[in-house]
């Protein structure tokens, strides 16, 4: 089978496309003939080095994938053949809380991931997938669509009528976009392009705010709340925003930390989180329960993901250039 390799330390160069031997499931394995895959930024900085270090030589990328069930293993159950199934991020988060050991079980960072023909995954790790999507649309939800997911849904507990605001219109936040509304929230979101801004509204967002034009984009927020600040901020930038969602949230309200577009590390007004109540959550992913429970929904709703733009397997480098290129909206995908 092909597959794709990170075999050296060059950055998006290091993606090199294979063959190995096709595998074969053990007892409480399946065998996934793959269709699509999604690509997420954590994707660019595996293949840089930069997600806690240089991946493995020969590790395979990619987290989120959707293929078919070819063959099950001894004593399968939660599946069969034909089944159309996702793997979840981590294969070792189940439900509950996240733990260390949960955390080393992430597809294409710690452990081999899915951009290969043909992958096998513990029946455990695996998850149908809503009927009405598309290959590539279902590919794009084990980690932005989750990672949305549990930040609204389970950390900030969403309620109709409350004030969400999305940083971006990357794959993240256009998942929290459309989470949001399902749920009757007010969705403010921000970004530099019209254009971008359009295709939100087009979504449900109800407020856009261009940040190029204004830059003090918290206090647009916070006038536009009436002076309250927002119930939910989204935060997917890092350092370069997080002060600035500080400011935008209410009293009391939830900063879901989710991503770390504009660094890793910055300073912290810690008075402003403890004076106003703030709670700022941490965010990586989700558990196989939350992957299910949010299909649900997905598949009662009919929403449908936003794809900006798909590539041939043999492709998988320029899809990763385009996403790296970040002049996308919402997910970029291969498909075979």
């Amino acid at each position: 089978m092909k597959l794709y390799e990170l075999q050296h330390r060059d950055g998006l160069n290091s993606l090199t496309q294979a063959e190995r031997p096709a595998p074969r499931p053990g007892p409480g394995e399946v065998l996934l003939n793959m269709r699509a895959w999604s690509l997420n930024f954590r994707d660019l900085s595996v293949a840089r080095g930069a997600y806690g270090g240089p991946p493995p030589l020969g590790r395979i990328p990619l987290s989120d994938g959707v293929g078919e069930v070819a063959e099950v293993g001894a004593g399968v159950t939660r599946v069969q053949v034909g089944d159309r199934v996702a793997g979840c991020f981590m294969q070792g988060w189940l439900a509950g809380g996240i733990t260390a050991e949960m955390a080393a079980t992430a597809l294409g960072g710690a452990i081999d991931g899915m951009l290969a023909e043909q992958v096998v995954l513990s029946e455990q790790g695996v998850v149908k997938v809503p009927a009405h999507l598309s290959d590539e649309e279902a590919a794009t939800l084990p980690c932005a669509a989750v990672t949305a997911w549990n930040a609204l849904v389970r950390q900030a507990q969403i309620r109709a009528g409350d004030t969400v605001v999305c940083l971006g219109t990357g794959g993240v936040s256009l998942f929290a976009l459309q989470f949001a509304k399902m749920h009757g929230a007010r969705v403010i979101i921000t970004s530099s392009s019209d254009d971008k801004l359009a295709l939100a509204r087009r979504l449900g967002a109800d407020e856009m705010i261009n940040y190029r034009r204004e830059p003090d984009w918290d206090q647009a927020v916070v006038a536009r709340t009436g002076g309250r600040g927002a119930d939910v901020v989204v935060e997917v930038g890092g350092a370069g925003t997080l002060e600035k969602s500080l400011n935008a949230v209410r009293v009391g309200g939830i900063v879901p930390l989710i991503g770390v577009l504009t660094g890793v590390a910055g300073p912290i007004p810690t008075a402003a989180i403890l004076r106003r109540s703030i709670r700022v959550q941490g965010v990586y992913v989700g558990s196989r329960e939350m992957f299910e429970e949010m299909n649900r929904a997905i598949e009662l709703h009919q929403l449908h993901p936003h794809i900006d733009r798909s590539f041939g397997f043999d492709q998988a480098r320029s899809a990763y250039e385009h996403l790296a290129g970040a002049g996308h909206t919402g997910k970029v995908t291969i498909s075979l």
